[in-house]
């Protein structure tokens, strides 16, 4: 699977929230939820369609209008990123990467019962 671009993915996390949708629905969307100022409509359907070119997306068309669909879910694409970063940083190793996240505090007192919670119950 292809990586996508920071601005590719960040149009992915809104097709993610609200697909299928339209070209137009995204940039009501960013103006509308997301408050930003709406970007030029040929800028985000270049986008969209880099995007559907890596395969993260299919679209149904509707005379010159197109829906584009989710191909690749959210958790697919996590789950490799994560994998990547695992691979990239941290030796493949979980516990090295939860390790660091403990020791630059990016986990709070908090978190950390709630992960040994998970622990616990995955054991049984």
């Amino acid at each position: 699977m292809e990586r996508l671009t920071k601005s590719e993915e960040e149009i992915m996390h809104i097709l993610w929230k609200i697909a299928p949708c339209t070209v137009s629905q995204v940039l009501d969307y960013i103006e509308q939820e997301l408050g930003e100022e709406r970007p030029p409509h040929s800028t985000i359907s270049t986008l969209v369609r880099s995007i559907e070119e890596k395969k993260f997306l299919t679209h149904k068309a509707y005379g010159k209008t197109y829906e584009y669909h989710i191909a690749i879910p959210k958790s697919k694409y996590t789950s490799l990123n994560v994998k990547q970063v695992l691979q990239d940083y941290f030796e493949n190793s979980p516990a090295e990467m939860l390790s660091f996240l403990i020791q630059e505090k990016h986990i709070s007192k908090k978190e950390m019962k709630e992960i040994q919670e998970l622990i616990n119950n995955s054991k049984s």
